[in-house]
């Protein structure tokens, strides 16, 4: 003001002016915004009727309201090959030209991204035929359901919708889905039937006398106090011929401290140690720690018998019992929570073992657990039970004796290093032994799975060296049974078989009409995907590492078709997650071969 020579008046109406200017003339932070290149209104045009095009020869591939549309496999598909075709263009703009919308197509173009399902809408514009009614059925309705079934690209549900409201064809969705599998337009895929009977397989525990053999297991159990939810590991220890529980373990997680503590509570409760100890084959019930208290009682460590759920009925019997009659563990209390929550738990297990042990059984003339328990064996069943559990002991031992000295030393030490990278307990060596007995590529291929669901944070909650046998046991099995369905196509093409004259008279057609190698790799994706028949998918999934070998291309052309390939697999929701994994590591596994 000095220097100028001004009021403080207008100062202060300098001042509210600058105020109101500065916004409109201040730098955003960060780059400043490109202006997208300008794109021809030709090729606009181009993509925009080929998506019209597509649309046309496949009704059904866009469905849904003014709300929010659903779209097939089909159709999703096309769209990530055109986007790969178009690589150049603004990803906003191509959304735009194609009419999806922008949050929608980055989801595709992601593979790790999961599908957002809508639920189908059922319009009731038409009465429904009663399934059971076929007197109003006829021959011209049946045909025309099938003749729209083979140029439909759309739901099934929304195809149901669709004969009822637009074909004007009065019939309900069972009904509609029983035409199309009479006529072999639309098979049935029926969920797997139970297993066999559990009752089958009662008795074939061995028991001998009480306190000759316990079993132990742990559960977690979720204690809330407040708006805090706790989880701790309750460990049990339940007697195999009396169903007395003897002995238990509140721990913050399942480990070997849980397995002492639970057993010496038994020895308290009872007064003294059994002959031996069932345990399943988690590493930390097999630690030096546990086989030396169990040493220091005299009572033989046995290990569960895997496969085998009723070898620890006794216990997982205890934990859903106590499921059912404990309540949800809430405490209104903000003071030390945490072990509020602990001593909480640990009088409810308590009181109930203590409860249900005083309680009769129907199934033992009246008796309770602890009068089942109280009874005294002969010297006579002593002795025979000591030696029953020491012989299946060594039986145990020898068998895991003979199946290390039959591994290949560099197995062995290759599990040995990744064992120890990926941080996987295995005390007595009992997982890498029966890892090693598959072939190397299924256990190349299974650490490489457990190491990505390790890194993207996907492991399920306790999975452990035994889960990892798991993953390499399948790849295995898949890996056996597409080497036998590639022997198949071979043997058969031979014989001149005419379902696979079809397929290659197809893919020689799908070669020809195709635009370059993108576009018959995408083709023959779909088509993989689509097929109902393991022999058909195995034959298009040969047919796109054929094509990629046959034409000697570079290694870095070779991973981008791979990688554009993986965009289709992934863009195909209509298959399970499991099916596009299976059909990637097929690609994968012949085109980037570990040779």
């Amino acid at each position: 003001m000095t220097a100028t020579g001004a009021s403080r008046s207008r100062a202060y109406e300098l001042m509210a002016q600058l105020a109101a200017i500065l916004p409109t003339i201040a730098r955003p932070v960060g780059r400043p915004a490109g202006s997208p290149p300008e794109m021809p209104v030709i090729q606009q045009t181009a993509i925009t009727r080929a998506v019209l095009r597509y649309v046309l020869r496949h009704p059904g591939c866009v469905h849904g309201g003014a709300q929010r549309l659903g779209y097939n496999d089909g159709f999703r598909q096309f769209v990530v090959t055109l986007r790969a075709q178009h690589e150049e263009i603004a990803l906003d703009l191509f959304a735009t030209l194609v009419e999806v919308p922008l949050g929608t197509l980055k989801t595709w173009l992601a593979p790790s991204a999961s599908p957002v399902t809508r639920p189908n809408d059922s319009p009731k514009n038409v009465p429904e035929n009663p399934p059971g009614n076929k007197s109003n059925i006829t021959l011209a309705q049946i045909e025309t359901v099938l003749a729209a079934w083979k140029t439909w690209d759309g739901t099934f549900v929304d195809f149901a919708s669709h004969v009822r409201n637009n074909l004007r064809v009065p019939f309900g969705r069972q009904l509609v889905a029983r035409i199309l599998e009479h006529h072999g337009a639309r098979p049935v895929q029926r969920r797997p039937g139970r297993s066999p009977d559990e009752i089958a397989l009662r008795g074939a525990f061995e028991t001998f006398f009480p306190g000759a053999q316990w079993v132990g297991d742990g559960k977690t159990v979720q204690v809330k106090v407040g708006d805090q939810t706790f989880e701790f590991n309750l460990e049990l220890q339940v007697d195999a011929d009396a169903g007395a529980y003897v002995g238990l373990s509140v721990r913050d997680t399942e480990d070997s401290e849980a397995v002492i503590e639970s057993f010496e509570d038994g020895i308290a409760t009872t007064g003294a140690a059994p002959m031996a100890e069932l345990l399943d084959n988690k590493p930390s019930n097999h630690t030096p720690e546990v086989d030396a208290v169990l040493k220091s009682k005299e009572t033989i460590r046995i290990r569960a018998t895997t496969k085998r759920p009723q070898n620890k009925a006794h216990v997982e019997g205890a934990f859903g019992l106590f499921s059912q009659q404990v309540p949800p563990i809430e405490i209104n209390e903000n003071n030390d929570p945490r072990s509020i929550a602990k001593e909480l738990l640990l009088l409810v297990a308590l009181t109930w073992a203590r409860a249900t042990n005083c309680r009769p059984r129907v199934d033992r003339d009246g008796r309770s657990r602890i009068e089942l328990y109280r009874e005294t064996a002969t010297d006579e069943q002593i002795a025979e039970a000591r030696r029953a559990l020491e012989e299946r002991c060594r039986k145990q031992e020898r068998a895991r004796l003979t199946r290390e000295a039959r591994q290949r030393p560099e197995i062995r030490a290759l599990l040995d290093s990744h064992f120890e990278r990926l941080g996987l307990i295995d005390p007595e060596r009992s997982v890498r032994i029966a890892i090693a007995n598959y072939p190397l590529d299924a256990i190349i291929d299974g650490i490489a799975i457990f190491d990505g669901k390790q890194t993207a944070g996907t492991l399920p909650e306790g999975a452990d060296a035994r889960y990892l046998l798991g993953i390499v046991r399948n790849v295995a099995a898949k890996r056996e049974g597409e080497c036998i369905t590639e022997t198949l196509i071979k043997l058969r093409s031979e014989a001149r078989d005419q379902a696979l004259a079809a397929l290659e008279t197809e893919r020689q057609n799908l070669c020809a009409s195709s635009n370059g190698i993108l576009e018959v790799i995408n083709n023959c994706v779909k088509r993989a995907l689509d097929a109902v028949r393991t022999l058909d998918r195995t034959f298009w999934l040969q047919a796109i590492v054929e094509t990629i070998n046959c034409r000697g291309i570079e290694p870095e052309e070779r991973e981008r078709l791979v990688r554009a390939a993986s965009q289709t697999v992934h863009a195909s929701f209509r298959v399970t997650p499991q099916e596009r994994q299976d059909a990637l590591r097929f690609l994968v596994d012949r085109l980037v071969p570990l040779d």
